[in-house]
């Protein structure tokens, strides 16, 4: 009798498994189209953008903000609405440890800490990271302070040539070589100032930032809360395209998203993605 029970409760938590749903939505642009996950370990965001797909809101709105190498920025629907300030909402921060600003997640925008210490997010506007792969040795390093005590330590006059290089290196765009050049001054910049340029990075953003690459530096900054599972190439084709002041894409890139409602079996049938097992 015992194993009969344990056999229905199996067959039971089987079947359970195979037709709770899941939100799935596709983000359609000219460029193709993106198939997108939600978690779930970020409840209020998730249940904001689900409610402003679903009606519609997000619809005609534009990636108005793309630097390739970073990320792709949209969903502007306050300023697409002309909202009033008093009519702007955000979303607390929920930050989740293993939520990292890897290629594909989708993260939510927000205001400055500077007026927005809680780093809470925008009601609307989203990024979704594209980033870069990491050298290790500077995916460990404080590279912002590098570039801070670098802008001092080359304009020393004992350091013309230095000044000189860096220009060089500068004028040609090339920002690998650059970012090359900054970093081999390191330990020189570390022994003058008598300082510590390390960074510390769990195994996971060490693996994830050297292989699938992402942006580590906005980690704890802001929520990421979903992520492309199909058509991460059409974040690589937004990205290159052409943009001006205040890196807006010369020619506008409308979005219009679908909201489907699929068994979590046949999410990871068809697109492959693995939901954790609680």
């Amino acid at each position: 009798m015992k194993k009969i029970g344990l056999i229905l409760i199996l067959a039971v938590m089987f079947t359970a498994c195979k037709t709770e749903k899941d939100y799935l939505v596709t983000i359609q642009t000219s460029y193709g189209d993106m198939q997108v996950i939600l978690y779930d370990e970020t409840p209020q965001h998730k249940a904001n953008f689900i409610k402003l797909a679903e009606s519609g809101r997000y619809d005609s709105t534009i990636f108005h903000r793309v630097i390739k190498g970073f990320m792709i920025q949209g969903g502007d629907v306050f300023t697409k609405e002309k909202l009033n300030q008093s009519d702007m909402y955000t979303v607390p921060a929920e930050f989740v440890a293993d939520k990292i600003h890897r290629k594909g997640v989708l993260s939510a925008a927000r205001m400055g800490d500077n007026v927005n210490p809680e780093k809470a997010s925008s009601g609307c506007q989203f990024y979704i990271v594209q980033g870069m792969v990491w050298d290790k040795d500077q995916l460990l390093t404080d590279m912002r302070k590098l570039n801070q005590y670098l802008g001092t330590f080359i304009t020393m006059e004992s350091n013309q040539a230095l000044a000189d290089e860096y220009t060089k290196i500068y004028e040609t765009g090339d920002k690998d070589a650059l970012n090359d050049f900054i970093f081999s001054l390191k330990p020189k910049v570390e022994t003058y100032y008598g300082i510590d340029l390390s960074l510390k990075k769990t195994p996971q953003q060490i693996e994830t930032y050297t292989t699938v690459g992402g942006t580590p530096h906005l980690d704890g900054e802001y929520t990421v809360f979903g992520e492309v599972i199909k058509g991460l190439e059409v974040i690589d084709q937004i990205a290159d395209q052409e943009t001006g002041r205040a890196d807006k894409p010369l020619q506008d890139i409308f979005m219009k998203m679908k909201v489907e409602q699929l068994s979590k079996a046949k999410i990871t049938k068809e697109y492959g993605y693995q939901y954790e097992q609680k």
